[in-house]
């Protein structure tokens, strides 16, 4: 059996950090089962979806590595939902109803006084042909709902173990809207049959409506995938990530300078049992993947350990997958500037504040009981600038002015760059030059 999952985003904003995690997850299972994945568009809601929308989330899958088999939209499909909704009507489980927003929030207030759960009371049921006609007379139309069994609904779930949700808990969903649109539901469980989805990996939110689902399942076909519900993506203080997914979508993080492996390999490790630590490639992810290392806690997202992975990514970086990312910043200096600077930088846009400190114009940082010591150190600074030159100049500076430690490599450090910390100091040299070097220490804009 081929293993096929699918990832479902709606075209009505960017990919966050949330859904990136869910499209990972299904990417790494896929591919580590040599199986397919299909990305889904769910344009259902063809008011807010959008093309560009679409096409950025393509765009933000492709970025981070994540590629897929089979691509569709729903919007294209609507024959198929029809023929389903149907198939449910003649059935006898796919039911109009006429209640108003209004009237349905009236009903679940005085469920709730009268200490009894606040679902669907099925009134719609009771309607007669007549009854339904005197409804529609007055300019209602219909929503529908899927009747619902009323009986526990069990199944193993690949993360969770087994889990039951008893139907008689839950209010019939409704499948298709008043002005005949669909919601989630019945569209989703339809290409999940016809694509012969084998599993379906989504947040833990979504373990309730699974029993819903799972009775739509059997009414539409044997078909029936696998579940995985993930534990949710949580800030690094526990609480949502709500309020500030458009600050983590992937435009936004793309745009600050971070590497998608770096991404990748926090999102695939976050509320594992493996260590959270820079991964190389998507193939090593791929080989780590698997779901008995997901816990059941919520999945800590932390910014600041993202910037950590991403800093390490790039420390071990060669200069050629740079270059371009380098060259649209004009930073210069080429390959021996960026092994030089890379063991220092957390973004690659960092390397512009290196670029300015050893080519651009500028002045070194002298401490006033440091001038004169500086001024020593540019007199005695030879012409030609080795490998070598660093540590035989600062031996020559330690004996003839009785300093040492950081009284003899801070003074010089920031009168070169300006900086407390920063790259090993002889290949800084080396980079800067003899003429600009003595300059800075001199006191001068170099």
């Amino acid at each position: 059996m081929t293993v096929i999952a699918r990832f479902a985003p709606s075209p009505t904003g960017r990919l966050h950090v949330g859904n990136v995690r869910t499209a990972l997850l299904n990417w790494l299972f896929v591919r580590e089962q040599s199986g397919k994945l299909i990305l889904r568009i769910d344009d259902t809601d063809l008011e807010r979806s959008t093309n560009e929308y679409e096409q950025g989330i393509k765009d933000d899958l492709t970025w981070l590595g994540l590629n897929w088999d089979n691509t569709f939209n729903q919007s294209h499909r609507f024959p198929s939902y029809e023929a389903a909704a149907k198939k449910l009507k003649e059935e006898g489980l796919l039911y109009p109803c006429y209640e108003t927003a209004d009237e349905l929030d009236r009903q679940r207030k005085l469920q709730r006084v009268q200490s009894k759960p606040p679902v669907y009371n099925r009134a719609a049921l009771e309607l007669t042909d007549a009854d339904r006609a005197a409804l529609e007379a007055e300019g209602r139309k219909p929503h529908w709902r899927f009747k619902l069994s009323g009986n526990p609904v069990t199944w193993d779930d690949v993360i969770r173990g087994e889990q039951t949700v008893d139907t008689a808990s839950l209010s019939d969903p409704v499948l298709i809207r008043e002005d005949g649109s669909f919601l989630y539901t019945l569209p989703s469980v339809v290409d999940d049959i016809e694509e012969k989805i084998t599993h379906v990996i989504r947040g833990e939110d979504h373990v309730t409506n699974s029993g819903a689902q799972i009775e739509v399942f059997r009414a539409l076909s044997n078909h029936l995938p696998k579940f995985a519900h993930t534990p949710l993506l949580v800030g690094k203080d526990g609480k949502g990530l709500s309020k500030r997914l458009g600050s983590l979508s992937m435009q936004e993080l793309r745009e600050q300078g971070l590497e998608p492996m770096a991404i990748c390999s926090l999102l695939a490790k976050i509320g594992t049992s493996d260590p959270i630590e820079a991964r190389p490639s998507m193939d090593v992810l791929k080989d780590e993947f698997s779901f008995s290392k997901i816990g059941r806690a919520p999945a800590r997202f932390d910014e600041d350990e993202l910037l950590l992975i991403n800093g390490k990514i790039l420390h071990e970086t060669p200069y050629a997958d740079v270059k371009d990312h380098l060259d649209s910043l004009n930073v210069g200096g080429g390959e021996a500037f960026w092994n030089v600077i890379r063991a220092n930088v957390t973004k690659v846009v960092d390397a512009a504040g290196w670029s300015t400190v050893i080519y651009s114009p500028m002045p070194g940082r002298i401490e006033p009981e440091d001038v004169d010591f500086c001024k020593a150190a540019a007199n005695c600074l030879p012409d030609n600038i080795t490998a070598d030159t660093w540590s035989e100049w600062i031996g020559t500076l330690k004996v003839d002015h009785a300093r040492k430690g950081k009284t003899l490599f801070m003074p010089l450090r920031r009168a070169l760059t300006g900086r407390d910390h920063g790259p090993e100091m002889g290949p800084i040299l080396m980079l800067m030059g003899a003429e600009k070097a003595r300059a800075r220490l001199r006191g001068e804009t170099a």
